[in-house]
C-alpha cells in the first residue's frame, strides 16, 4: 500500500508500528491505532501544548472523549494548529465545559421521540434508526455529545431487533435512515445483515445511510463494502463535509467508488463559528462537492447541545451565507439552510427573503442582483375545491405508473412488449390452424 504524502508517511513512523506503512491505507488499522489522549496528540502531530492548557484539555475529555484517527490527524498543519479547521473539529476545547443556560443535553428530543429502541420518528413517513454509538472520530460538535463513548449506548441484537419489528409493524414508514455513530463502524456483515432486514419489509422504499467515513476515514470505503451496497438499491448515502480542505484524494477516490456504483450522494454541512462561516469557503465546499457528485443538501445551524455554544453562530450568518450563494453559483450547489428545532420540531428552512412586496394580484420580487421586478398572477384561476374526498375528485388521480403502450412497428421495437411478429387479420394461414384445432 502507499503512503501519500511525506506527512503522513511521518506520522505512521510515529506512531510506531511496524507495519504501519503497507497498512495506512487499512481502515481497522486507524481504528486501532485512534489518538484518544493529549500526550499521543502532541507526539504524533508534533507539537507541544503548554502544561496549564494540557490540563484544561484533560479536563475536558473526562466529560466529551476524544478519538481521532491517523488520516485525519494527518490533515492538521502543526505550524497553525490553532487555527486549523481539522484541529477544531477533532481536539477538544475547554470552551466545551461552559455549559449555558440554553444548552441541552438532547435538543432535539430524539429520546423523547424514541417508540422503540433506536428508533427516533419525528415526521409521518420515515424514521432514524441509530444502528451504532460508535465513531472512528469523535466530532467536537457532535450533536449526540451525550452518547459520545458510552458502552451503554451501543444497540446489541436485542435492540436492533426490536427497531426492525417498530418498523415492519409501521406502515407508513416509506424512508429509514441507518445513522448513529457511524453505520460504516459496523463489519460489512452486521450492515448487510440490517439492509437486508429493512428491504425486507415491504412498505419501505427508500433506505439512506448517514456516515462521515468518507470524510475522516475514506479507506473504509472499500470495494468489498461498495460491492455489499450495490445489492440494496434503491440506497442513498449523505455524508458530512465542513470544509473544502477535507476533500482530499483519497476521499475523492471514496466519493467516486461510492458514486460509479450508482448510489446518489449528498453532504450535510454544519455553520461552525471560526471554521467554515465565511461565504468563500462554504461556496467553494459546495462547489469541490458538486465536481466530485456529491449535492449539498444541508447545512445546518449548529444544534444547541451541551458544551457547543462557541460553535454557534447567528442565524443571520447563515442567511448571509445563502445570499451569496443563491444566483452566483449553480442552484444545485446550493444547500438548504435548516434550524432542527429545539424539543423536536424538526428541520426548518431558513433563506433570504426575495419576496419584495404582495398584492392581490401582482408579487414584487427582487433577485441575487437587487434587481426588482414583478410577477402578475393570473386572473382566470380558479381553485379545485378539495373536501378530501378524493373517490370523487374532479383531478385524474392515478398515482400508478402510466403503462407504457406501442402498436405497430414500435411495438416489435419496445422492451416492454415481448411481442415477437405481427399478423394481418384474416389470414389463411392462422386461419387453417384454427380450423386444425
Amino acid at each position: 500500500m502507499t503512503i501519500f504524502n511525506e506527512h503522513q508517511q511521518e506520522v505512521a513512523e510515529i506512531i510506531g508500528d511496524d507495519t504501519s506503512r503497507s497498512d495506512w491505507t487499512d481502515w481497522k488499522w486507524h481504528i486501532r491505532h485512534s489518538i484518544k489522549n493529549v500526550d499521543d496528540f502532541e507526539r504524533v502531530l508534533g507539537v507541544s501544548f503548554p502544561e496549564r492548557k494540557k490540563k484544561i484539555y484533560e479536563q475536558t475529555l473526562k466529560k466529551f472523549p476524544m478519538s481521532v484517527t491517523p488520516y485525519y490527524l494527518s490533515l492538521i498543519d502543526p505550524d497553525d494548529y490553532a487555527n486549523d479547521p481539522i484541529f477544531m473539529q477533532s481536539f477538544p476545547s475547554p470552551e466545551e465545559l461552559k455549559i449555558e443556560r440554553h444548552d441541552m443535553a438532547d435538543p432535539l428530543h430524539e429520546d423523547m421521540d424514541s417508540p422503540a429502541p433506536g428508533i427516533t420518528h419525528r415526521y409521518p413517513d420515515r424514521v432514524l434508526f441509530h444502528i451504532s454509538n460508535t465513531c472512528s472520530m469523535y466530532c467536537r460538535h457532535c450533536t449526540r455529545k451525550r452518547k459520545v463513548g458510552d458502552v451503554d449506548s451501543i444497540p446489541s441484537r436485542t435492540n436492533l431487533e426490536e427497531g426492525l419489528e417498530y418498523i415492519r409493524n409501521t406502515p407508513q414508514i416509506r424512508d429509514v435512515l441507518l445513522s448513529g455513530g457511524d453505520p460504516f463502524m459496523l463489519s460489512d456483515e452486521k450492515l448487510d445483515w440490517i439492509l437486508t432486514r429493512v428491504r425486507e419489509i415491504e412498505h419501505v422504499e427508500v433506505v439512506r445511510i448517514g456516515t462521515r467515513m468518507p470524510v475522516v476515514l475514506p479507506y473504509r470505503i472499500t470495494d468489498k463494502l461498495v460491492n455489499m451496497l450495490k445489492k440494496h438499491h434503491p440506497l442513498w448515502i449523505n455524508t458530512h463535509f465542513n470544509h473544502p480542505r477535507e476533500l482530499t484524494e483519497s476521499s475523492r477516490r471514496a466519493l467516486g467508488k461510492l458514486a460509479d456504483a450508482g448510489i446518489p450522494l449528498g453532504n450535510q454541512s454544519v455553520l461552525l463559528a471560526g471554521i467554515n462561516d465565511c461565504q468563500r469557503l462554504i461556496k467553494t465546499l459546495n462547489q469541490k462537492l458538486v465536481k466530485n457528485r456529491v449535492r449539498p443538501y444541508y447545512l445546518y445551524q449548529c444544534d444547541m447541545s451541551e458544551g457547543l455554544t462557541h460553535f454557534r453562530t447567528p442565524v443571520g450568518k447563515g442567511i448571509e451565507i445563502l445570499e451569496s450563494l443563491r444566483g452566483h453559483t449553480s442552484g444545485f450547489a446550493v444547500p438548504t439552510y435548516v434550524v432542527d428545532a429545539p424539543g423536536g420540531g424538526g428541520k426548518i428552512p431558513v433563506m433570504p427573503n426575495y419576496i419584495v412586496s404582495w398584492g392581490t394580484n401582482k408579487v414584487v420580487l427582487r433577485n441575487y442582483e437587487g434587481v426588482i421586478t414583478t410577477y402578475n398572477e393570473p386572473e382566470s384561476y380558479e381553485p379545485n375545491y378539495c373536501d378530501r374526498k378524493c373517490s370523487k375528485c374532479n383531478l385524474q388521480l392515478k398515482e400508478d405508473d402510466a403503462e407504457e403502450k406501442a402498436i405497430g412497428i414500435e411495438k416489435l421495437l419496445s422492451d416492454w412488449d415481448e411481442t415477437t411478429s405481427l399478423t394481418p387479420e384474416n389470414n389463411e394461414r392462422m386461419e387453417r390452424r384454427d380450423d386444425a384445432a
